[in-house]
């Protein structure tokens, strides 16, 4: 699917199948992006075919940076927002109740609610640019969709030091440290390889016993669906205030 500004496409390759989105400003997440790429990680899962799905985005420089400053300073009123934030917490709860073991290809920085794709993962492999930030607090806002999935994976000392310094960037070698990212790469080459080397296996290992995996992992987010919906409409409130809305011009304007 393309939109006018961005594209998801997907692919199935022995067994694995691949999500990938890309957008020209570093590969943010306008509301069209991200609700194609929720729909498109379940309905690739569900494919027969499909023993693992690898979620990544062209290029190779940024991951993703977030939500698109466009989109956010084009909403007008807190029902807006909320729809726009709510399709972060969709992809998020598609990653996790998906059913498939879901490897993240992180080959450049991470922003806002690219950390949170790469939290909902449950397999994150990175280059050693793929530095992270959390940068919600600086614009007025905070990462309330996309924190329950990085709480969960780093714990809350990491996610408060992401969330509170909101302007620095943190190493690859810190998210690692951290629990973010199981491994880290000196260059996207061999990132490739090791990712092509862990689907291969996974994609020739029981469906029934990666399922069972997936269900043990992700105990007690069962109250996600309406959790990151209400934490939507929080950020969807926030976005509307003047603070947001000359933070934004002043991050567009640099």
């Amino acid at each position: 699917m393309s939109t006018q500004l961005g594209h998801v496409q997907t692919s199935i390759n022995n067994h694995i199948g691949t999500v990938t989105f890309f957008h020209p400003s570093s590969n943010s997440l306008p509301g069209a992006i991200l609700n194609e790429l929720a729909n498109s990680i379940t309905s690739l899962a569900a494919h027969p075919e499909v023993r693992v799905l690898i979620l990544q985005s062209e290029g190779n420089k940024a991951f993703c940076a977030g939500a698109s400053f466009d989109e956010l300073m084009a909403i007008e009123n807190a029902e807006q927002g909320l729809t726009f934030f709510s399709g972060f917490a969709k992809v998020i709860n598609a990653m996790r109740t998906c059913g498939k073991l879901v490897i993240a290809r992180v080959q450049g920085k991470a922003v806002g609610g690219g950390v949170g794709l790469a939290s909902a993962a449950d397999y994150t492999f990175a280059t050693e640019q793929a530095s992270v930030k959390l940068s919600e607090l600086a614009v007025g806002i905070g990462p309330f969709v996309v924190g329950p999935a990085v709480q969960r994976k780093m714990g809350l000392s990491a996610f408060s030091q992401l969330a509170i310094d909101a302007s620095s960037f943190r190493s690859a070698t810190w998210a690692l440290q951290n629990g973010l990212y199981a491994s880290v790469h000196a260059t996207i080459e061999e990132m490739d390889e090791a990712i092509m080397q862990l689907a291969t296996i996974l994609a020739a290992s029981s469906p029934e016993a990666m399922g069972d995996l997936k269900r043990i992992f992700w105990e007690g987010t069962e109250n996600w669906d309406t959790l990151l919906v209400e934490r939507a409409g929080v950020s969807g409130r926030l976005v509307l205030s003047d603070f947001t809305r000359n933070a934004i011009q002043q991050f567009k304007a640099k």
